[in-house]
This record gives structure tokens, sequence and C-alpha cells, in this order.
């Protein structure tokens, strides 16, 4: 049976849930309004320290998830069963906000969170902002109907600090155009430019959600990680939080791919007197890698659509919403219609003044 944490209001015993854009939790029932810092539990040494990434590779065999788990609500007594990565969720019997605190201990701690900062009352206007002005967009595809409920949820991810240092080499290119009495000439002069150099990166991010889209968790960036704050599991009540179930040696590849990228946009950036400037090869090396396990603040919401399902992500701090958006053929054939009209007029048009 998984161990059990219920935030209750202290004046009342009703479910407590995180504030967002405060340090507090909010009572629903008596209105009465907590500080985080009281809800703080007292913490071991190891579980203070959360996250290593030694220690986790160290006790791969020790500490691992299975495919799904029980636990105990508090409130009602209800026995409910999870999937192997949810750290946080609500009864669905007593509604209760809890946090599973064995999937938030030891070397399974994160080792900081950004909490929530946009309201859910904040999300409607966002989202009609989103969908605004899309002239092909389906008639009421946001309507109540066909959207779910958004849910609030704390993505896992990985945050790799590291240097890369080594060589880059460019194609340079120098186009010059001339002419004689007879012809128009074009002469193109090509360049390996050889670069050394090093870059620091910190905080670069990547999901350790499976089941999170790569695509949108990368798309709702950035994140501002000086708004960062230690782990402190009051933060995820009234939230759902889900447990890395991706090894940070097996995202790796993903960060270095970022970072590789940067540095060649770098490089490539820093060269004058070129016409042109790609890149040949990359050769960089990560030295000193190390990774910070944390949770950001991201709502999940569907919209189905002539039997296909959209996603959309809005980050939980800033309010940038990313998803695919549907065309509807009816308002392209109708929005073609209008510009072929359009055009014929002014085509009309020209032809009467040249006669």
């Amino acid at each position: 049976m998984e161990s059990v944490k219920e935030f209750q209001c202290p004046a009342c015993g009703a479910a407590l849930a995180f504030v967002p854009g405060t340090q507090e939790v909010h009572c629903d029932h008596c209105g009465k309004d907590v500080p985080v810092s009281i809800l703080q539990t007292q913490q071991q040494e190891a579980e203070s320290r959360g996250f290593d990434w030694g220690d986790y590779k160290r006790n791969l065999d020790g500490e691992h998830l299975t495919n799904t788990n029980i636990y105990n609500c508090q409130s009602c007594g209800a026995i409910i069963e999870t999937d192997a990565t949810t750290a946080a969720t609500k009864c669905p019997y007593c509604d209760s906000n809890v946090v599973l605190t064995d999937r938030l201990s030891g070397s399974l701690r994160p080792n900081a969170v950004i909490p929530f900062q946009i309201k859910a009352s904040e999300l409607p206007g966002i989202v009609k902002a989103f969908y605004k002005g899309k002239k092909l967009l389906p008639t009421n595809f946001f309507n109540s109907a066909k959207i779910s409920k958004t849910l609030g949820v704390y993505v896992p991810f990985w945050l790799y600090n590291c240097r890369l240092q080594g060589a880059v080499n460019l194609n340079g290119t120098i186009v010059t155009h001339y002419s004689d009495k007879d012809y128009d000439y074009t002469s193109t002069s090509h360049y390996l430019l050889a670069r050394e150099g090093e870059m620091a990166f910190q905080h670069v991010p990547v999901d350790a959600s499976v089941k999170m889209d790569n695509n949108l968790m990368d798309s709702i960036e950035p994140f501002d990680f000086s708004k960062m704050v230690a782990f402190n599991d009051a933060y995820l009540a009234g939230y759902v939080a889900d447990h890395f179930d991706s090894d940070p040696d097996a995202e790796l590849p993903r960060a270095d791919a970022r970072m590789r990228n940067s540095v060649s946009q770098m490089f490539a950036g820093a060269e004058s007197g070129y016409t042109s400037v790609s890149v040949r090869n990359n050769a960089m090396k990560m030295v000193d890698a190390a990774v910070q396990y944390v949770l950001l603040p991201v709502y999940l919401l569907h919209c189905e659509y002539n039997g296909k399902m959209y996603q959309y992500a809005i980050n939980g701090q800033t309010g940038k919403i990313v998803g695919e958006l549907p065309i509807s053929k009816a308002q392209a054939f109708v929005f073609f219609l209008k510009a072929f009209a359009i055009a014929a007029a002014i085509a009309f048009a020209v032809c009467v003044l040249l006669q």
C-alpha cells in the first residue's frame, strides 16, 4: 500500500489546494489561507537533497516503478489503483487532494519545482485568444461539448547543465557579380572555416515522461527557471503530478542535440563577410554534465473533431498555448471563393483601365 499525504485545513479539516501565483494553499470550504511554509514537513537529509544522478545510477536495481500501485484515501477510506507514474492526484470518491509520498522520497524526490502561476479561471481567455482570427477553424471547435476538462499537471523534466567544447567546421561562400559588354558573370568562392571554442549551458529542459508528446512539451517553452523553488509537496495539492518514467541517460542525446544545434547557430552567426555560412560538421564534446529532476506546471486539454483527438498544452507559468488546429474544408472552400472573387474583381478592373 502506498504512503499517502493529504493536505487538510487546520480550521475545518477540508481539503486544501495550492493557489497559483501565491505561496499559499486555500480551503474552499471555510476560506482559510495557509502559507506553504507551514505545511513543509521535516525531511531526512536524503529527501532534502532530492534527486542525485549518481545515486540514481547506483540504486537502479533498488528503486524502480511497477505498472500499477494502490493507495488508501485517509479521508474516506477508499482504495484506489493508480498507474506507476502518478505522484499526486484526487480521490474520485471524496475529491480529497492526495500526494503519494513514496513516489517523492529519497532519490525519487524532485530537486525543485516551478509552481503554477496561471489560475484555471484564466484559461478560457487564453484559449479564446489562441483561436481568435483563425478563419479556417471549424465553427464552434472549442465549444463546451467538444472540449475536455482542463487538467493541471506537474510534468517531470530533466534539466541538464554542462559545457560543450571542441571544433566546428563551416562551409562559407562568397558570391560576386560582374559584367563586360557582352555577358553578366557570377563567381562563387568556397571556403572551409575551422573554428574551436566552448559554450556553457544551464537548465536545458527535456521532459521525462514517456506519455507526454515531446514536440508539445518542447513547444511550450520557455520557462523562467529563476522562479524555480525548492521542492515542497504542498505545491502539488489540487493538481496531478507525474513521476519520471524516462531515464536521464536515455534522454541525454535529446539534450545534447539541442545544445549542439545552439553551438552550430552561434558559430555560423558569428561569421561575417560571407554570402552564406553553413555547418559542415560539429565535433563538440560534452564535459562536466549534471542533471536535476524538476516538476514544471502544464495545463492539458483535448478537443475531438471528426473522430480525431487534438491535444493542447498551456504553460502553467507563462500562459503560452500550443497544439495543432484542424482546418474546416467548408471554411477553406468559402475562403478560396472569396479570395478568387477578389482576384477576379481586381483583374477585371485592370482590364477596364487598360482599354
